[in-house]
C-alpha cells in the first residue's frame, strides 16, 4: 500500500482532555442511563467556544456505547459542532443468542446484544455504518481500528500473523478512503503494545495515534519517547489512555489488569515502587494521580490523555487534576530516587 496516496492537508487538533465512554456501555456494571446522562453533561462542561471530544468504540457494550452516548448527546441538546466522537471500529452488533455476550463474558453487564469481530475492508466499513446509526443523529468524525494487537496476536502461526497484518492493512485502506472522500476528518489506532502502534505508522499516514497502559509516570522507555517525538516532528496528534497501570499507581491490586503477585520478586518491586512514589506525592502536596496526569504533558508530542469514569461527581476534579501544576521539585527527587529516568517540569 502507498501511504502517501492519502495526504492529510493539515495536522489534526485535539484537546488535552479526551473522555472515554467505556463506562456508557456497562464495563463491569450496569450503570444508569441518568449517571451516565450526567457524566456526559458534565463533561460537556466548559467553554461553549470549545470542542468536546469523545472516544467509544462497537466493543463497549457491543455497541451500547455509542448507542448511549448519541442519546445522552441528543437529550442535552448538544449541537453537533461542539463535538468531535472518535469510534474505534472493528466489532459489528450482532443479536445477543446466548446467556452471556460471546465476545468478552463478564465484562460487560446488562447488554443486549452481542459482538463479532469484523477486520476487513468490507468488515471496517460495515462497523463505521452501524457506528453511525447507533450514534444519530451524531457521526464519528475520527476513526481507528480497535485493538490491532490483540488481533494479531491471536494468530496461531508466522503465516497466519501475516495474513492477520495484511487484513489490518485492508481496514486501514477502508478508513483512508473515508478521509479522502471528506467523510472523516482523521484516522488513528489506538493499543495497548506501542511497538504494533510504530509498525502501523510506518505503513499507514495516521493522523492520530493512542497509546494505552505504555506511557505511565511508572513505565515509560526511552525508545517509546522518542517515537513519540518522531510523530510530533510527523504532526500526528498522540493521546495517552491508561495512566494509571489499570489503577495500579493510584491504589489498586492490578497491574496492566493482572493481579500482581506479592509472593514474586516482580510484585514486591511493583508495591516498592509505589510506596516510595506516594511517600515523595505526601511529602510534596501532591495527589498521585495528578502525578500520573501531568506526567504525560511533560512528554514532548501528547497532546492529550484520556479520562473515563463512570462517577458524574468525579468528571470535573479529574479534568481539574489533569491540569494542575506540579512543582519541579517533585520530579527531582524522584529522579533522584531512581523512580523517574530524567527531571520533568
Amino acid at each position: 500500500m502507498d501511504k502517501n496516496k492519502y495526504r492529510k492537508k493539515q495536522p489534526l487538533s485535539l484537546p488535552p482532555i479526551v473522555f472515554g465512554t467505556s463506562g456508557l456501555g456497562n464495563l463491569y456494571e450496569d450503570i444508569p442511563y441518568n449517571s451516565k446522562l450526567q457524566v456526559v453533561e458534565q463533561s460537556m462542561k466548559g467553554d461553549e467556544q470549545e470542542i468536546t471530544v469523545f472516544d467509544s468504540a462497537g466493543k463497549y457494550g457491543a455497541g451500547l456505547s455509542l448507542h448511549v452516548l448519541g442519546k445522552c448527546l441528543q437529550d442535552l441538546d448538544v449541537d453537533p459542532s461542539r463535538v468531535l466522537i472518535s469510534n474505534k471500529l472493528g466489532w459489528f452488533q450482532t443479536p445477543l443468542l446466548t446467556k452471556e455476550p460471546t465476545f468478552e463474558p463478564g465484562v460487560w453487564k446488562g447488554i443486549k446484544n452481542d459482538a463479532e469481530q469484523r477486520i476487513s475492508y468490507n468488515g471496517i466499513k460495515e462497523c463505521y455504518v452501524q457506528g453511525n446509526n447507533l450514534l444519530y443523529p451524531y457521526r464519528a468524525a475520527l476513526l481507528s481500528v480497535h485493538d490491532p494487537d490483540e488481533y494479531l496476536a491471536t494468530a496461531d502461526s508466522a503465516e497466519e500473523a501475516q495474513l492477520r497484518y495484511r487484513e489490518v492493512l485492508e481496514a486501514y485502506r477502508a478508513l483512508l478512503e473515508l478521509r479522502e472522500a471528506g467523510e472523516v476528518i482523521g484516522i488513528g489506532v489506538g493499543c495497548k503494545d506501542w511497538k504494533v502502534v510504530q509498525r502501523i505508522a510506518s505503513d499507514i499516514d495516521l493522523d492520530w495515534v493512542m497509546i494505552a497502559n505504555s506511557l505511565t509516570i511508572h513505565s515509560h522507555p526511552q525508545e517509546l519517547v522518542d517515537f513519540i517525538e518522531e510523530l510530533q516532528k510527523r504532526g500526528v496528534c498522540v493521546v495517552n489512555s491508561a495512566v494509571f497501570n489499570g489503577g495500579f499507581l493510584t491504589g489498586g491490586d492490578h497491574y496492566n489488569y493482572r493481579l500482581v503477585d506479592r509472593g514474586t520478586k516482580a510484585g514486591q518491586d511493583l508495591y516498592h515502587w509505589r510506596d516510595q512514589f506516594w511517600s515523595i506525592c505526601a511529602k510534596h502536596g501532591v495527589k498521585p494521580a495528578e502525578a500520573c496526569f501531568n506526567f504525560s504533558f511533560n512528554i514532548p508530542g501528547v497532546a492529550s490523555i484520556a479520562l473515563n469514569t463512570t462517577k458524574p461527581e468525579k468528571v470535573r476534579p479529574n479534568i481539574n487534576m489533569a491540569s494542575k501544576v506540579i512543582p519541579t521539585a517533585f520530579w527531582e527527587e524522584m529522579h533522584a530516587l531512581g523512580l523517574l529516568e530524567r527531571v520533568f517540569g
